[in-house]
């Protein structure tokens, strides 16, 4: 079994020739935690480097002068004769991802870059690399992680004019990170967690979490998306999602809700936080009923047939940023786990609500008695489909 401490001392190379992408890139790995990053800006070093150091994780830029990331990964085919090249490539070109796949690549990462994404990309094939490796190195990734240590110590007194330097730069990139920081969290949350204890700092992180009494959650899934996906190329499956969930976050702009995750083919958002308001539910009906109408008009360009399923319910959440190594805001209590059950218990093409969303409705919509569900975990639950406005 992998121990996150092992993940966070995974060695990492990152290789861009722009010095800008590769200080982005560091900071992030840093402030997620990682102890073991290095870099190169000269792609031509890239193969002695690992035949060297014998990286976890490659972060490899495609497009540089003099060489490209193609000819990397055909030069690291030679340090790393197993043809397992542990390698994610970062592209802002589509047509580039499954050229990159089928040369060896791993996974890649879209520009510009998306804080949640990037993190998330690098754990998870960090997870699968030492899982593949654990069996025959244990006994020498303990001795390098020691060798590690008193390197560290030797550097951190050799580096103190180059930190300097560095965190002027990093100054300069106070902007970009800022708004990468406000891609994946609310506002108000995101001013809070650049208040607190920095990230990398020595002592326990702080947590930010909120408890709202009344608060609508939604949760939508494009039904038999599963099926739909392996018939489609890797750029046209990240293009259509991307097509569909776009348009849903700005119908959540729109409609005053707070977009808080995507998970695969599925959609959460939720009305009346981090901001209390008093018509939560209408909001989140009013966005089922939009999304609904996106899809269809989706459909009548793309032709496809996709269809929506979506759950809706009204009640008591905790909110918040835990941790330091990924900041997500999320939702946690019964009110997630009974809208997720609106949701996969629903009809297609529906919308399903609770008993307590449809209470605060008003007359705004119409709805349709659907009587009491066996909701599972949950028990016996009263819901209604929300079908229209009046």
């Amino acid at each position: 079994m992998i121990h996150p401490s092992d993940i966070l001392a995974a060695k990492i190379l990152v290789v861009d020739d722009l010095e800008a992408n590769v200080l982005l890139l560091e900071r992030m790995l840093h402030a997620a935690g990682y102890t073991s990053v290095e870099s190169t800006t000269d792609p031509r070093m890239v193969s002695e480097l690992h035949g060297r150091n014998h990286y976890d994780l490659i972060v490899l830029d495609l497009q540089m002068p003099g060489m490209d990331g193609f000819e990397v990964m055909e030069n690291l085919k030679v340090v790393q004769p197993d043809s397992y090249l542990p390698v994610i490539v970062v592209t802002a070109q589509p047509d580039h991802k499954l050229r990159a796949l089928q040369a060896g690549a791993k996974d890649f990462v879209s520009k510009p870059f998306d804080l949640g994404e990037v993190l998330m990309r690098v754990r998870n094939m960090l997870e699968v690399r030492l899982l593949h490796s654990e069996s025959l190195q244990y006994g020498k990734e303990l001795e390098r992680k020691v060798q590690e240590l008193e390197a560290s110590r030797e550097t951190i007194v050799r580096q103190s004019d180059e930190l300097r330097r560095l965190y002027e730069k990093l100054v300069c990139e106070q902007q970009v990170t800022e708004r990468l920081l406000l891609n994946v969290l609310p506002a108000p949350i995101a001013e809070r967690l650049k208040q607190r204890s920095h990230p990398l700092s020595a002592g326990p992180p702080d947590v930010i979490a909120d408890r709202f009494e009344s608060v609508s959650v939604l949760f939508a899934d494009i039904v038999h998306f599963t099926r739909f996906a392996p018939g489609m190329s890797p750029e046209l499956l990240v293009e259509v999602l991307n097509e569909i969930f776009a348009a849903f976050d700005e119908i959540a702009d729109g409609r005053g809700l707070e977009k808080i995750k995507t998970i695969g083919d599925a959609y959460m958002a939720a009305a009346g936080l981090p901001i209390p308001v008093a018509d939560h539910a209408v909001r989140a009906a009013h966005m089922a009923l939009d999304m609904m109408e996106s899809l269809s008009r989706f459909n009548q360009r793309s032709g496809y047939a996709l269809r929506l399923r979506i759950g809706i319910h009204s009640g008591a959440v905790v909110a918040g940023v835990i941790g330091r190594r990924k900041f997500i805001y999320d939702l946690w209590g019964d009110t997630v786990n009974i809208a997720s059950r609106m949701e996969s218990q629903g009809i297609v093409g529906g919308i399903q609500v609770t008993d307590d969303t449809r209470q605060q409705l008003g007359k705004t919509f119409l709805l349709e008695d659907h009587g009491v569900i066996a909701a599972r975990g949950i028990g016996d639950v009263h819901t209604w489909h929300l079908v229209g406005r009046n």
